[in-house]
């Protein structure tokens, strides 16, 4: 019984790429080299295909909760405002006529811009690229209709309830927290922001200390310095940017419930998990794959208390678990889910569990890693969120040094009290179910000294 890595389900842009990019088979290697100040990370593709992603560090850690949503407007102005040499009309006619795309996303750990063309096209597109970066026009009207856009966007998405139970699940454990915010913003926030403030915090982002480049294609190392001279010359440096690092750990269950006239319940819990770059990091992405299989089997399969019940892994700055379900029986949920718990705590999961795991985990994003896009979002990810994206590269090998000890420590350590939350029909939940610690949720001694050992 195989699924969608939840990798992709929680957290497509950060997660995706966090994971892990195949050693290719390639005559040269990837390098890295520094431009202006600026690193570029450089894959050489073995094809015709351009991939160049431009990186803005800090996500939602760049501004405060009531300016929440700032960076994304600025970021889809890029492309949607056009620039002091192209009209929005201009500037896309000029990429339809070749096929290119030019595109930005915000993220909460980062956000970016990239750039996707056929090499023998660079000389066309590469132009537009560094206008959107460096000359951005931000014209108030299609300023206007893109925060228009937007504000249809949020609405849109806060009717549907996968995302309204996983927004409450975030604002209640990272309240206060930059992981409390959300990189689209809210309604009344996108409403208020206008062109001319979005285009100054976009110019105090824009700076050489902040900046990334990856660049996943078949170029020669002069050319591509050409080009990062090109782009980066009228960048400033900027201050140096240190991310902040967060970890989520409850200190006991709780339950937050919110009356909403949905047509079923809604619930998802919350709890910490191993910052990147910490030794727990691959065990414990092992320990959350098998254990969606498990609770999969038991909460959908045995019981029908679902159709799709999720869990799983979300590895940024602020990395945290999820457990989240739709159901008509929320009583009978917790009493499935708990008991699994406390057996995965008292015993385990097998060496087979892990040996299949690590299997199924390489051999997906093997096939996911096929496109120049990909290959240059998770160099970029591994940049940014472990300090090192050389790790995109040796997955294979890293995952092969994980052993069932410390799958099996990893998801102790990590997976303890939850913060849950609901929505739905409050009179078919009993809170006190989730705020109270299973009867045997205690660790054998002979675990807890095998812990204490390690």
């Amino acid at each position: 019984m195989r699924k969608q890595s939840f990798i992709k389900i929680i957290s497509g842009a950060t997660l995706l790429a966090v994971s892990f990019l195949p050693s290719l088979a390639q005559n040269k290697p990837a390098y890295e080299m520094t431009v202006n100040g600026l690193k570029v990370i450089v894959q050489p593709s073995g094809n015709e295909i351009v991939e160049v992603l431009t990186v803005f560090k800090g996500g939602v850690q760049n501004y405060p909760a009531d300016k929440a949503g700032i960076e994304s407007l600025a970021i889809t102005a890029l492309t949607e405002c056009g620039t002091k040499r192209d009209s929005k009309n201009s500037f896309k006619d000029k990429l339809d006529k070749v096929s290119a795309e030019i595109s930005g996303t915000a993220g909460m750990d980062y956000s970016s811009l990239r750039l996707n063309c056929i090499k023998s096209d660079l000389d066309q597109v590469w132009p537009l690229y560094v206008d959107a970066l460096t000359i951005p026009l931000f014209d108030s009207a299609e300023f206007d209709r893109m925060r228009q856009d937007a504000i249809s966007g949020l609405k849109s998405r806060a009717s549907k309830p996968d995302f309204a139970i996983s927004k409450f699940s975030k604002e209640t454990a990272f309240k206060g927290k930059d992981y409390a915010k959300s990189p689209t913003g809210e309604e009344d926030i996108v409403r208020k922001l206008s062109a001319p403030e979005t285009e100054a915090y976009y110019s105090s982002i824009r700076t050489r200390s902040r900046m990334l480049i990856v660049v996943v294609a078949e170029l020669d190392k002069p050319a591509i310095e050409k080009m990062i001279k090109e782009l980066t010359a009228s960048i400033p440096e900027g201050k140096e940017v240190k991310l902040n690092r967060f970890s989520y750990v409850p200190a006991k269950n709780t339950f937050a419930e919110q009356k909403k006239a949905v047509a079923t319940n809604y619930i998802q819990g919350i709890t910490s998990g191993p910052q990147p770059g910490t030794a727990d990091f691959n065990a414990y992405s092992i320990a959350m794959d098998i254990f969606y299989d498990r609770q999969y089997l038991e909460v959908r399969t045995n019981n029908g208390l679902s159709y799709a019940p999720q869990t799983g892994f979300s590895g940024g700055l602020s990395p945290y678990t999820i457990f989240r379900v739709s159901t008509t029986n929320p009583n009978k949920y917790i009493s499935v889910i708990d008991p699994l718990l406390v057996k995965v705590h008292s015993e385990g999961f097998t060496p087979e569990e892990v040996k299949n795991s690590k299997t199924g985990y390489i051999t997906g994003f093997y096939a996911k890693m096929e496109t120049n896009a990909a290959q240059a979002a998770s160099l970029a990810a591994n940049e940014i969120l472990f300090n090192d994206w050389h790790r995109s590269l040796r997955i294979n090998e890293d995952l092969k040094k994980v052993n069932v000890d410390e799958v099996n420590k990893s998801f102790n350590k990590y997976v303890r009290d939850i913060t849950w939350v609901y929505q739905g029909d409050t009179s078919k939940v009993n809170p006190a179910l989730y705020t109270a610690m299973p009867a045997n949720s205690k660790l054998p001694e002979t675990k807890l000294k095998n812990e204490n050992k390690n």
